[in-house]
């Protein structure tokens, strides 16, 4: 019983750890949905982290599936922006536990380096 109980508490962090699924802009641009919306580029990190699923296992202040966004803050400096922003695309495991994060490929280099400066910002 335990077994299938983990398989179905992973097998729900794995969904909601993936990416935002906004099919209808992706799929069918047009110039009204390129007018009216930025490109990702043209966000800030704190904007670009909302248009993305990160909510659902991170928050600013306190620790979710995923260490908050302060707890990272203490961990690393502006020397590990680089580091930081791979795994965002990349994702990864075994830092903060078991539950290993998603990776995000649609997320641009520049843009997961936003992100990260967002995030270092939160330091106390």
């Amino acid at each position: 019983m335990k077994k299938l109980l983990l398989a179905g508490v992973t097998g729900f962090l794995i969904l909601s750890c993936s990416k935002k699924e906004n099919t209808a802009v992706e799929s069918i641009p047009s110039e009204t949905t390129a007018a009216s919306e930025p490109a990702k580029s043209d966000l800030s990190g704190e904007q670009i982290i909302g248009t993305l699923d990160c909510s659902g296992c991170h928050a600013v202040n306190e620790r979710m599936i995923g260490p908050s966004y302060k707890e990272i803050a203490e961990k690393y400096s502006d020397k590990d922006i680089e580091l930081l922003a791979s795994k965002i695309i990349e994702g990864g495991s075994g830092v903060w536990g078991g539950v290993p994060m998603a990776a995000h490929p649609q997320v641009s280099k520049e843009d997961a380096k936003k992100m990260v400066a967002y995030i270092l910002s939160q330091k106390k």
